[in-house]
C-alpha cells in the first residue's frame, strides 16, 4: 500500500474543495449576509490541512494500483462530506454537526434529502454552496482531480473505476486524464446552456442564482435539493 500517494491525493482533493467554495464566498461577500466568514474559515482549514499533504508529502511511486484507487475514493468522499458540512455549522444555518453532515452527504451524493424546512431569509452564499455540492457530486470531484492533476500512470483508471457508477467504464481517449477533461467540458457546457435557457425563460435577475442551480441540479444530476420560491417555480413550469 502506497500510503504517501494516498495522502498526496487527499491533499489535492481538499485543495480542490477549497477552490470550489470560492464562488460561494464571492456571493456571500456580494450579498453581505454575514456568512462569508463561515466559508472563509472553512477554506482556511482545508488549505491548512490540504497544502502540507499536497506539497510536502513526496510519494516515491505515482503509479496507482487498485487498492490505492479504491482507498483514495473512499477517503476523499468522507473528507469532502465532513469538511463540506462546516460552513453550515459555522454560519449557524444548521447548528448540529450531524445534521450538517447529512446535508453535505446528501449534496455530494446527489441524493437531495434535506433537514431544512424553511428556506426564507437564509444566507445566500451558504445556500449556493449547498447547491454547488450537488453540482460537484453530479460528475464527481475525483474525475475533476484526474482532469487537473498530472498523470498518475496507467493506474489512474482505478480512480475512475472506483468513482464512476455502473459496471462498465470506457475511456473516450487513451489517457484517463483526457477522458476526465472531455467529460467535465461536456458537463460545463450543458450547465452553461441550461443557465442561458433559464435566464431567458424567467430567471433573468442575478438574485436568483440559487433557483438557477436548483433547476440545473434537477436536469443534470437528477437531484431534488429544492430551495425555490414557489412563484418562480410555477413560472418555470409554464415556460418549460
Amino acid at each position: 500500500m502506497n500510503k504517501r500517494l494516498v495522502a498526496y491525493m487527499q491533499g489535492a482533493v481538499l485543495l480542490i474543495e477549497a477552490a470550489c467554495m470560492t464562488p460561494a464566498l464571492v456571493i456571500a461577500l456580494f450579498q453581505q449576509d454575514g456568512d462569508a466568514w463561515a466559508l472563509g474559515a472553512t477554506m482556511l482549514i482545508l488549505i491548512a490541512i490540504g497544502a502540507p499533504l499536497r506539497f510536502l508529502v513526496r510519494p516515491g511511486e505515482r503509479n496507482l494500483r487498485a487498492r490505492e484507487g479504491f482507498l483514495t475514493v473512499a477517503l476523499a468522499w468522507i473528507a469532502l462530506s465532513c469538511f463540506g458540512a462546516l460552513p453550515f455549522v459555522f454560519s449557524g444555518m444548521i447548528p448540529n454537526y450531524i445534521d450538517a453532515l447529512f446535508e453535505s452527504v446528501s449534496g455530494f451524493t446527489t441524493t437531495g434529502a434535506t433537514v431544512l424546512e424553511n428556506f426564507d431569509n437564509l444566507p445566500q452564499g451558504i445556500m449556493f454552496w449547498r447547491s454547488f455540492t450537488h453540482w460537484i457530486g453530479g460528475m464527481g470531484v475525483l474525475v475533476l482531480f484526474l482532469a487537473l492533476t498530472p498523470k498518475l500512470g496507467e493506474g489512474a483508471v482505478f480512480l475512475m473505476r472506483a468513482e464512476s457508477p455502473g459496471p462498465i467504464k470506457t475511456k473516450l481517449v487513451p489517457k484517463v486524464g483526457g477522458t476526465a477533461k472531455i467529460l467535465y467540458l461536456i458537463y460545463v457546457v450543458l450547465t452553461l446552456c441550461e443557465v442561458l435557457a433559464l435566464r431567458l425563460a424567467v430567471l433573468h435577475n442575478l438574485w436568483f442564482y440559487n433557483e438557477l442551480m436548483a433547476k440545473i441540479r434537477e436536469a443534470l444530476d437528477n437531484g431534488t435539493f429544492a430551495d425555490f420560491r414557489e412563484k418562480y417555480s410555477g413560472n418555470l413550469e409554464k415556460r418549460a
